[in-house]
């Protein structure tokens, strides 16, 4: 009887005993899934972030910020610098001239979430084109707010997080009481997670005379490089332009790779304790089999097809463990929003995304797992001294 068929032969005959050891497969299947559960829920939440930051890429649309500024709440733009930029070239123009540009101001205030305590939320004050510059902000309720009057529109993710966001609901900033007039979608960016008002009604308000951030539309993708050089060549200028699609990945990247870190550190510490559970199952099995190993290697089977078998079953149950894992994963949060504190410390919704992508590395996750838990146990009964084997000892 060659290798292959000993293999086959041996592999089958532990399966079958696997029922009657099913309270040691169980702890090996139960350990891997809560790991690749953990880990991929987790790496969902990276893929969800990066998915949200990502979506509002458009290559024909910059933002421009303060030198050295990583995000709009540390940026500020004198009213004259965005003169400035509104007109340099490579912006378009409407029909009757005008930039395709919006000198926005930011700020940050704290509203009552839906679950109870509160969170920070971004109020951005927009110029008259942004609707033109930002053609994604769809109104889906409700009206656009009215110029110079504390009335503002929200962002449906921010709506379903916080309290009082309905259309014709109000809220205290600032010791005054703003209208919610309208709730806007756009495709699930980090827009939809502000409360949007005209900026020159947010400065007032705030006392403020400076913006955060002018974003714009240009002729085409090719005019970014000429529309950049002209600010950062200038002199009386101290500002900085970037795609926006870029600003938003910059504005993720931390956040992101924190998370991974954590992914990976929760799931190897997790992974070391379902080792340990394989370890013991498998050196549990295998004890019970003892002479029965210890025959086959008499009859003539190879000490390769037992360490092959035992390989076998190990990998077999990690990747059940691996697939109820990541399909306890799937069903329990994919789709599904979480809040963070990220991109300016203000509140974001993040939809978790698990793919097939993620469950694959999760069972890849699990075989590694159940291959490094059965190794051990696999060696010592392939060398077992026989006559001991057969006694049982």
């Amino acid at each position: 009887m060659n290798v292959l068929k000993q293999t086959a032969a041996v592999t089958l005959m532990n399966l079958k005993s696997v029922p009657l050891r099913l309270g040691a497969s169980l702890v090996i299947v139960i350990g891997i899934a809560g790991v690749v559960g953990v880990l991929v829920s987790i790496l969902a939440m990276v893929g969800g972030l990066s998915r949200m930051m990502t979506s509002t890429e458009r290559a024909d649309r910059a933002i421009v910020v303060s030198a050295g500024a990583s995000f709009e709440t540390l940026s500020n733009i004198p009213r004259e610098a965005a003169q400035t930029i509104v007109q340099a070239p490579g912006i378009k123009r409407r029909s009757d001239g005008k930039p395709l540009a919006s000198a926005e101001a930011l700020a940050v205030v704290r509203l009552p979430l839906k679950r109870g305590g509160s969170g920070n939320v971004s109020l951005r004050g927009v110029g008259d084109a942004a609707a033109l510059v930002r053609p994604e902000l769809q109104l889906v309720e409700g009206r656009e707010f009215g110029p110079s009057v504390r009335e503002l529109i929200v962002g449906r993710s921010l709506q379903r997080q916080f309290r009082d966001l309905d259309v014709g609901g109000h809220v205290l900033l600032r010791g005054a009481e703003w209208s919610v007039v309208g709730v806007f979608e756009s495709h699930g960016d980090p827009h939809e997670a502000e409360m949007i008002t005209g900026v020159e009604t947010l400065q007032s308000a705030f006392g403020r005379n400076t913006f955060q951030s002018v974003t714009v539309l240009l002729d085409s993708a090719d005019s970014f490089a000429l529309f950049r050089g002209s600010l950062v060549g200038n002199p009386a200028l101290a500002v900085d332009a970037m795609h926006e699609a870029d600003y938003y990945r910059l504005q993720s990247q931390g956040f992101s790779r924190l998370l991974s870190i954590v992914a990976y550190l929760i799931g190897g510490i997790m992974a070391i304790g379902a080792i340990f559970g394989a370890l013991n199952a498998m050196y549990s099995a295998i004890s019970t089999r003892t002479v029965e190993i210890a025959t086959l290697r008499v009859l003539g089977f190879s000490a390769v097809s037992v360490v092959v078998s035992i390989f076998a079953e190990a990998l077999l149950l990690a990747l059940l463990g691996g697939a109820v894992g990541g399909s306890a994963a799937w069903m329990m949060f994919n789709g599904h929003a979480i809040s963070t504190n990220a991109g300016g410390l203000t509140q974001l919704s993040v939809s978790l995304a698990v793919d097939w992508n993620l469950i694959g590395l999760g069972v890849l996750w699990a075989c590694l797992i159940g291959m490094v838990g059965a190794a051990f146990p696999a060696v010592r009964a392939s060398r077992a001294p026989l006559a001991a084997a057969l006694r049982g000892t």
